[in-house]
């Protein structure tokens, strides 16, 4: 499966889901989600729980002009605590992130707004690729969105929310010394 992405911060989550529901976006629920970064040597591969169910996650992301391209797996999980027991002996594990998230819809295109412990708040458009779909073609309408969302590029990020927490707790340890 492959996705086009777009990843910034938001200073107002509840503004930015009025601006996407006024350009058609559908609310369609509010996810509690837990994720475990396991230590691979290829891509990221993470353990995704929220309350109705569990899925390991395998991505690679590509940067596409200041947007990441995502080719990624998935797999359903029967018991998500033994999985993540087992794999964090074996692997190791990178970081944990917990948020919440507001899930909206467009068509084949996901607005992520999410709250995440430790950092904020933040939005994710990921435009659902098809079969035979190219990520450029996506390219204007993910601009749409952000332009609507009043997401200026200096808001753009292009790190992962466990990267923004290694960075966020380096610059901590290094202003105490």
């Amino acid at each position: 499966m492959r996705n086009l992405e777009a990843k910034f911060r938001l200073t107002d989550l509840g503004t930015a889901c009025t601006h996407a529901e006024a350009i058609g976006f559908t609310f369609r629920g509010i996810l509690v989600q837990r994720d475990t970064f396991f230590i691979v040597q290829h891509g990221k591969l993470k353990l995704r729980e929220q309350p109705d169910g569990a899925w390991l996650i395998h991505y690679r992301r590509e940067e596409a002009e200041g947007l990441e391209l995502s080719n990624y797996e998935m797999v359903a999980v029967a018991n998500p605590e033994a999985t993540r027991a087992m794999l964090s002996a074996a692997t190791g594990v990178v970081a944990e992130v917990r948020k919440q998230r507001r899930l909206l819809m467009r068509g084949n295109i996901r607005l992520h707004l999410d709250s995440v412990d430790g950092l904020g708040e933040f939005g994710e458009i990921e435009a659902v690729l098809g079969e035979g779909d190219e990520a450029e073609s996506y390219r204007a309408t993910v601009a749409e969105i952000l332009g609507a969302l009043e997401v200026r590029d200096g808001d753009l990020i292009g790190a992962s929310y466990f990267e923004l927490m290694r960075s966020t707790a380096g610059t901590r340890a290094s202003t105490r010394r």
